[in-house]
């Protein structure tokens, strides 16, 4: 038998705009407010609550599905998951923190922080196919996930503020990328560098 013909790779739909700078943007500014609160240099998270629900979530699974028409395969998976999580924070800390048993707060929060820190780490893989920016913006997420994860496990404010500044410097590398997305797209040339990776 010969050998079996390999598909062509089928070419990015670019009759929309990127939506990526949009998606980063949604996640970093969500990300900055609640890493604020995290590190205790934020009175507390009501901003990042309303955002979670309306631009971390909504406007970031918007992103995902509009990555989906371009067939982006890491960017579809990346900002609709993203923006699940943030949708998927809003409801818990709205409606079912409350129902958590106190003994059990700890383990629920944890582990929730750890599985997404899980999809991330992997996720952190794919990003070696994408930019360096993108590269960045996926390790601190994945420290950030981790140490929060043990911040809850742990009841430890010492290691959810680490997760917080973290988390800080995770938005700084989002809103990078952003800008550097729409940015190079305004200008029609690179005036913000992302490195990209080889595909």
């Amino acid at each position: 038998m010969g050998k079996p013909i390999a598909e062509a790779p089928v070419a990015p739909d670019i009759s929309i705009a990127d939506p990526a700078p949009l998606g980063l943007a949604a996640f970093a500014l969500t990300t900055f407010l609640l890493s604020l609160a995290n590190a205790h240099v934020w009175p507390s998270t009501t901003t990042a609550l309303a955002l979670a629900m309306a631009y971390g979530g909504g406007v970031q699974l918007l992103a995902g599905m509009w990555e989906f028409k371009r067939n982006n395969t890491f960017g579809a998976t990346a900002f609709s998951s993203y923006g699940a999580f943030w949708i998927g924070y809003f409801i818990f800390v709205m409606f079912i923190a409350k129902t958590v048993p106190a003994s059990d707060v700890a383990a629920t929060v944890g582990t929730f922080l750890m599985a997404w820190g899980i999809f991330t780490a992997y996720m952190t893989v794919a990003s070696l196919r994408v930019s360096v920016a993108i590269v960045v913006v996926f390790v601190l997420l994945t420290i950030t996930f981790f140490l929060l994860a043990i911040g809850a496990y742990e009841t430890s404010t010492v290691w959810t503020k680490a997760g917080g500044w973290c988390g800080v410097a995770t938005a700084a590398a989002a809103w990078y990328a952003s800008f550097a997305g729409v940015t190079n797209s305004t200008f029609k040339k690179v005036v913000l560098p992302v490195v990209p990776l080889a595909r």
